[in-house]
């Protein structure tokens, strides 16, 4: 197992974290030594299971339940989480949620809900979170490649994962000012619950072949990135967004398979590149 970043005596606070990515990362601040506060917005279940094994580490873990839709439980998840845990050195800004549907047929009431869930709330726990950060605290923001490449009946989730690399972007220029960065992670494909819940059983062979990494990525693998980015090995960098996507986004569409050379397609540059004939 590749040796993580120490974490020790770091105060973390992940939204969203009872299942999937948010619960993945959760546990990877409490290997690396870090007290967390696992947040859950429903269903206290995968919360509860994750601060207990995280607290079977030797660190300090509790879930916190806060409804992502009412600012006020918004805010109070900012105080209960600093006086559980003294302060808060990390924020993982990782609660959101998805929909697929045709853009005629989007409601004005699940518009609103993509948006408070997706940016409102967490541009108000990042204030209210942030008051208190002292200089050398981290906010990282779950984005999406969603936010770069189109996929269609996505235009609302798609809208906030794009207004997420602009305001991390915009927001790490002022609370660099007082010593606190602020980067953002994308992710491709990362096999969470949801996908098996919305879609039934699932080729992840098939998925794979698909993907130049060779595989599905797992929610510990933006756990790594995490850690790196509240680290002080990733000083030097703010505002940016990181994608972790096994390079699906580095594929060119309508290509064909990325395993085969592109001369299957033809010659180009033929009668004015040397040596091509």
């Amino acid at each position: 197992m590749a040796k993580h970043p120490d974490m020790t005596s770091r105060r973390v606070l992940v939204t969203g974290a009872g299942t999937g990515i948010g619960r993945g990362v959760g546990l990877a601040f409490a290997e690396a030594g870090a007290d967390v506060v696992f947040h859950y917005s429903h269903s206290s279940d995968g919360a509860e299971s994750a601060a207990q094994e995280a607290a079977g580490m030797g660190v300090k873990a509790a879930a916190l339940q806060a409804d992502f839709n009412d600012l006020d439980d918004v805010r109070g998840l900012a105080d209960r989480t600093g006086d559980f845990l003294g302060g808060v050195d990390v924020l993982v800004n990782n609660s959101g949620i998805t929909m697929n549907r045709p853009f005629f047929d989007v409601t004005p009431e699940q518009f609103d809900t993509l948006y408070n869930v997706n940016i409102r709330a967490m541009f108000f726990l990042t204030q209210a979170v942030a008051r208190g950060m002292d200089k050398g605290s981290t906010v990282i923001n779950l984005t999406s490649v969603h936010a770069y490449s189109g996929f269609i009946d996505h235009s609302v989730y798609a809208g906030t994962k794009g207004a997420i690399v602009a305001f991390t972007r915009t927001l790490s220029l002022e609370l660099i000012q007082k010593g606190v960065r602020v980067n953002a992670i994308a992710p491709g494909w990362i096999v969470v619950e949801n996908h098996y819940k919305a879609m039934g059983d699932i080729d992840l062979q098939e998925g794979a072949y698909n993907i130049p990494a060779g595989f599905v990525g797992e929610p510990r693998d933006v756990g790594g990135l995490a850690l790196f980015l509240a680290s002080d090995a990733s000083r030097y960098i703010v505002g940016q967004t990181f994608l972790i996507d096994g390079g699906q986004l580095s594929l060119m569409p309508n290509t064909g398979d990325f395993r085969k050379g592109s001369l299957e397609m033809g010659q180009f540059g033929k009668g004015y590149v040397p040596g091509l004939g």
